[in-house]
């Protein structure tokens, strides 16, 4: 094989067959036999690909400040390969495609119109941004739904609309090629069909997986002076990092009035605003370990009546851990939202525990704002003593030890094609074209590594060396990605359920507890009101319609 011959198959970034087609169209394979030209050419793909992936992961890099546009159009550009191999330059001009997602933290659609900016402008196409902050993306979604208009031909969304998006046909079947540019079977196990599909069809382009993970100050929890305090309290167990929720309890009550390094010490952190339906996720996470018991799937309703179990013992324990938390919380803390928390709070050394979904992790180090890069640690959601058994009515305590339960909270956003493409060949090509690159899986690592709003969702992302090279300490990133993974692969995970309306439940649930938690009901009285609201909202729905579709969630 000629020098020239061998150089132009490794710049080609594309599938196997069309290397082995190129090889062939320069007379290689008759010089060399394919078997050898495959084995010359895969490992060099495999260099090739590892030496994008390092040269990423190093714009802008680990300690150097926040990404830019800047950086957001580098990255989108070096991660072309794929579309270059099947798009022609210029295949798209004059189509126009509108791209409805988020503005959150300043991320989501922000980053997307870096990555994309290079796909325009090989492509041809233009993106038109509808851009909605957190709170408002629920209703505006909901209202496309329930009048049918569909203003969009792109949709940021996650899994748990679903079965009000699919379900009602507005979203395009993904095609095969599709699904080989994004190489799902690199997807983690939890978010493989039935996720991204209703009916059988594959819909969606993953571009994040979502599971709440526990936040925590190292500093705080090797504090010498608090240790001593602590014991002096009375408390016979050493003073450590929380692993139950009674324990987050009791360290969260013991810190008020303390100080670190001069500053006021404050325990968890809870997240009481209402956030269009998002901040129910957050209650959600102090309540899996008491109400998902290892013996059944289900932890919202009853499976074979859609019964809420809102209202049950363990969901109330949860929403009255907050009541009696708070008044050792910020003096502001009914006024905190999710970001508030994560982002103002525990980015800015506010409070020593929060969960969250995987953003605390990657923006510790990587976001101008934080100032905990040195002195953050991860885990699984905290467990509990003993956990309510919804068949039984009685709480159990479990032979292996504490209960725990990840909150598999919202199943990953990603990007869907709305069906109202399907009738232009060349906008539905461009649409889907434009989603393959954003759910590629070279971008999904410099999305995990740096603040984008999304964490790890492919198994590949768990490669401790890449990270290290990034810039990332060994330990801190090892700690960092074991409670990412080991919350996507534990045997008792809280699985969200994709069935229609449910943010419309959540968003229900958080009227209600913006009432409970400033005092207005009881924990019981309030619980009694969201079970009621969804007792309502199901009927309405159709229950028997949602009895089979919940069932179908849980896998049941």
């Amino acid at each position: 094989m000629k020098t020239e011959d061998y150089n132009h198959l490794l710049a080609l970034q594309a599938s196997r067959r069309g290397l082995l087609k190129s090889a062939a169209s320069v007379g290689a394979l008759a010089a060399m036999g394919s078997l050898g030209v495959t084995a010359a050419i895969e490992p060099a793909m495999a260099d090739e690909a590892s030496d994008l992936r390092a040269k990423i992961l190093q714009i802008p890099g680990v300690g150097k400040g926040s990404p830019t546009d800047a950086d957001w159009q580098k990255v989108g550009e070096l991660c072309l390969g794929a579309t270059k191999a099947s798009i022609k330059e210029g295949e798209f001009k004059g189509v126009e495609l509108s791209f409805m997602g988020l503005n959150n933290q300043n991320l989501h659609n922000l980053l997307f119109r870096g990555f994309l900016k290079p796909w325009e402008a090989y492509t041809g196409a233009k993106i038109n941004w509808i851009d909605l902050a957190q709170a408002d993306y629920n209703p505006r979604l909901q209202q496309a739904i329930a009048t049918g208009t569909v203003d969009f031909d792109l949709l940021e969304m996650g899994a748990p609309f679903e079965g009000d998006v699919c379900g009602k046909g507005l979203a395009s079947e993904m095609p095969d090629w599709v699904k080989k540019q994004i190489d799902m079977d690199d997807l983690v196990s939890y978010l493989k069909p039935p996720v991204g599909t209703w009916d059988g069809k594959q819909y969606r382009v993953t571009i994040d997986g979502d599971t709440h993970n526990f936040n925590y100050r190292t500093d705080y929890f090797k504090d010498e002076a608090l240790a001593k305090a602590w014991k002096e309290a009375g408390n016979t167990t050493e003073w450590a990092v929380p692993r139950t929720w009674q324990q987050v309890q009791a360290v969260t009550k013991f810190l008020k009035g303390k100080q670190v390094d001069g500053q006021d010490a404050y325990g968890y952190l809870d997240a009481c605003k209402a956030w269009g339906g998002f901040g129910f996720y957050f209650l959600g996470s102090r309540a899996t370990a008491y109400a998902k018991h290892p013996d059944d799937k289900a932890w919202l309703f009853d499976v074979d009546t859609m019964k809420p179990r809102i209202n049950n013992p363990a969901w109330v324990r949860a929403i009255q851990d907050v009541l009696d938390a708070l008044p050792s919380e910020p003096a502001d803390q009914l006024n905190a939202d999710p970001n508030t928390t994560g982002f103002q709070q525990f980015l800015g050394g506010t409070g020593s525990m929060c969960v969250w979904w995987g953003d605390i992790g990657s923006n510790a180090k990587t976001n101008d704002s934080s100032v905990i890069g040195d002195k953050c640690g991860f885990d699984i959601l905290p467990g509990s003593d003993d956990v309510y058994n919804a068949k039984t009515g009685k709480w159990d305590k479990l032979a292996s030890g504490p209960n725990f339960a990840p909150n598999l909270a919202y199943l990953g956003w990603g990007v869907y094609v709305m069906a109202r493409v399907d009738k232009d060949e060349k906008k539905h090509k461009a649409a889907w074209s434009a989603a393959a690159h954003l759910g590629g899986k070279d971008l999904a690592l410099w999305t995990a590594v740096y603040p984008s709003g999304f964490q790890c969702y492919r198994n590949s992302q768990h490669n401790i060396d890449e990270w290290v090279a990034a810039g990332y300490d060994k330990a801190f990133i090892s700690n960092y990605l074991d409670s990412q993974f080991n919350s996507y692969n534990h045997p008792n995970g809280a699985i969200e359920p994709r069935i229609p309306g449910i943010f419309q439940y959540y968003s229900l649930a958080e009227d209600i507890l913006a009432k409970i938690y400033a005092g207005q009901l009881k924990a019981q009285e309030g619980a009694d009101q969201i079970a009621a609201a969804w007792e309502k909202l199901t009927d309405q729905i159709g229950r028997e319609k949602q009895i089979k579709l919940y069932k179908a969630s849980l896998g049941l």
